[in-house]
């Protein structure tokens, strides 16, 4: 029991460090792209910046609304965070680094991923506020209907694959990484994940100019910020599995290199590959009316998805080529 506990704090407590320093390069990044400093006044260029927000957020007074569900208000923002960290347990850093392997990684992702819409729907419902209500219920919308273009995705790469264990997909990419073979649905895959995780140029559940700050408008001090952990955490997340299904996983793009260097640089690598592209969307990009985010899943990325889906299966059907 010590043993698994002191694993999972191996594993979380880099993760928030990471997510922490993945806001101060986010706010560097969009400084850097619009011609201004960002962050320089707390420690040198601005390092220790994460930390003293943290504990500002930490300090300050949690505002409850007087009309509010209290205790649903109170629950939402923890079950946000928590179903974030989660997934990471499933995550191979490695060849030989991960809290637990199971074979069925891939339907326990889709699960938890699902789970994440509790926490926002229960927010917006609880924060008796039309705007929040308004928010969460555009977020739920948002990430329901890409969902399922994600999950017939992953079931063209189980279907070539032939198993849900996430480190036997990073092994069968040992010579070929899965983006060569399965371009098109790797650009649906990152641009659904950019769609799941509310961000830029689909983060319409957090529109200011219409919802004033989307499903967590009414939250203040640690509620906002276990939020905000939680949307981070599950960038990083996607991040690391459109490393995973596309890019290889651990194994770096020179096979006999894989001895040389641990498998564990080479994922942090790509991870960081991503989380710099999910920046610069942010900055590069308008955002999308929700008219044209609907249009994009429904017309073009399910139907899409379910032809190559189909495709795949006629010609290791028909070619006698499936892997079971």
């Amino acid at each position: 029991m010590i043993l698994i506990f002191f694993k999972i704090l191996i594993i979380i407590v880099p993760l928030l460090i990471s997510v922490a320093y993945f806001t101060l390069t986010e706010r560097k990044i969009l400084g850097a792209i619009q011609r201004r400093r960002g962050p320089n006044v707390i420690g040198v260029f601005g390092l220790l910046q994460p930390l003293a927000d943290g504990f500002k957020l930490f300090v300050k007074e949690a505002i409850i609304p007087s009309s509010s569900n209290k205790i649903v208000f109170i629950l939402s923002p923890m079950i946000t965070f928590v179903v974030s960290l989660i997934s990471w347990s499933i995550i191979p850093y490695s060849k030989y680094s991960t809290l637990s392997e199971i074979n069925l990684g891939i339907l326990f992702f889709l699960a938890m991923s699902s789970l994440g819409i509790y926490g926002i729907i229960m927010s917006g419902w609880s924060s008796n506020s039309k705007y929040a209500f308004l928010g969460s219920l555009r977020s739920t919308a948002q990430m329901i209907s890409y969902e399922v273009a994600i999950g017939f995705i992953i079931t063209t790469i189980i279907l070539c694959v032939g198993s849900f264990n996430l480190q036997y997909i990073i092994e069968q990419q040992k010579y070929q990484w899965f983006v060569i073979t399965f371009f098109p649905l790797f650009l649906m895959f990152f641009v659904s994940g950019l769609a799941e995780t509310n961000r830029h140029p689909f983060d319409l559940p957090e529109a200011e100019a219409e919802l004033v700050s989307g499903y967590n408008v009414e939250y203040s001090a640690m509620s906002f910020a276990l939020f905000s952990l939680g949307e981070y955490t599950n960038m990083l997340l996607m991040s690391s599995f459109t490393t995973i299904l596309f890019f290889g996983g651990w194994q770096s793009p020179i096979t006999f290199i894989n001895s040389i260097i641990p498998g564990a640089f080479w994922f942090s690598l790509k991870i960081c590959f991503f989380v710099i592209l999910f920046v610069w969307l942010r900055a590069a990009l308008p955002r999308y009316r929700y008219d044209q985010l609907m249009n994009l899943g429904w017309k073009s990325f399910l139907p899409l998805s379910i032809a190559i889906l189909t495709l795949n299966f006629s010609v290791l059907t028909t070619f006698n080529l499936l892997p079971y």
